[in-house]
């Protein structure tokens, strides 16, 4: 054989194995959903539009990830549902309706822990919210990151909550968790499990009287055409969690894994921003569309966080008293550290 034909041969080879090189590349492309409840006006929305876009820069392009706002791809316990069975590969939202199933999704739902914010991240992004993380695992979910949604507050259509007895016996939507329907039905409401997707039709035939949600949430799912009356309780801090399905994250590369968590951090910490940004309007945008938006008197405050003790007591040995005191533990370590 020739030099001449050796060196064909050779270059034959290396653009064979070339050609394979690009056709494993484009192999290793993957496609991918993500689905959430709030709408596309809502700063959730703009953080899982960046999650999708930082997925692709980290994982170099193989992972991309399209982003289904306004719960078009079903309600919380439906894209859970999926992502568990590996139809969905991510979801972000409530991890409410596990409750049932991961009882440590449940210290979330216990009324009047937080004073502010701070003492919220120092909690999710500490050894307690990792630790429902684990427990996920059995569940056929992998956690990627913790984010925010807001200080939940009371809103209804029937007249102006300013003490304990106004509670009494309005029709209040809550989530579908034990804690939270023991909580409203304990200060004297009609609670109503129902998935948030309803609430709004609900709302606007009189099925229900009102609802309890973070304002800014509230505002992005236009509550101010269908609700007169928000009393500022924070009575709950709603955090999302962003999963994946364990069936589509085992096929992912170690590098393609580490990519696609670095985006859902940074795309997390990105919709704590917005959060906090909206939050410092939206009650001017409530007022102006005519709703009256009042916090409830310290006094009457105090009322009701009394007497929502009981359901503290009652749940916490259900939760686990060794998780529930950690988790208070670092809640009680945030504060210290900002006095």
């Amino acid at each position: 054989m020739t030099n001449t034909s050796v060196m064909r041969l050779a270059c034959a080879a290396v653009m064979a194995a070339a050609t394979m090189f690009g056709a494993g590349a484009a192999m290793a492309e993957v496609k991918a959903k993500i689905g959430h409840a709030m709408p596309d006006t809502h700063p959730q929305a703009a953080a899982m539009t960046k999650f999708a876009e930082l997925a692709a820069t980290y994982t170099n392009g193989n992972v991309k990830i399209q982003p289904y706002h306004s719960a078009v791809l079903g309600s919380d316990e439906k894209q859970l549902q999926a992502v568990q069975a590996g139809t969905q590969e991510f979801y972000i939202g409530t991890l409410a309706p596990l409750s049932t199933r991961v009882k440590e999704v449940q210290v979330w739902d216990l009324p009047f822990m937080f004073q502010n914010q701070k003492e919220v991240y120092a909690v999710l992004d500490g050894p307690s919210s990792k630790k429902i993380f684990e427990k996920l695992a059995p569940t056929g979910l992998v956690g990627l990151t913790w984010s925010g949604m807001g200080f939940r507050n009371l809103s209804n259509s029937k007249h102006a909550v300013t003490k304990l007895d106004d509670v009494s016996g309005l029709k209040l939507r809550v989530m579908a968790n034990p804690v939270a329907l023991d909580t409203w039905k304990t200060i004297g409401a009609n609670a109503v499990p129902m998935a948030f997707s309803e609430v709004f039709a609900a709302l606007e035939v009189k099925a229900i009287d009102g609802q309890e949600n973070p304002l800014l949430h509230m505002y992005a799912n236009k509550m101010q055409e269908v609700q007169k009356y928000i009393s500022l309780t924070n009575h709950v801090y709603t955090p999302v969690a962003l999963v994946a399905s364990k069936k589509f994250w085992d096929t992912l590369s170690p590098a393609d894994q580490e990519g696609v968590r670095k985006a859902a951090i940074e795309a997390g910490l990105l919709q704590r921003k917005l959060l906090e940004e909206g939050d410092r309007d939206v009650i001017a945008k409530f007022k102006e569309a005519g709703v009256s938006v009042e916090p409830v008197p310290p006094e009457e405050l105090a009322k009701i966080q009394a007497k929502v003790k009981s359901v503290v007591t009652k749940f916490t040995p259900q939760i686990g008293d060794e998780f529930v005191n950690g988790f208070y533990a670092e809640i009680e370590k945030a504060r210290a550290a900002a006095n």
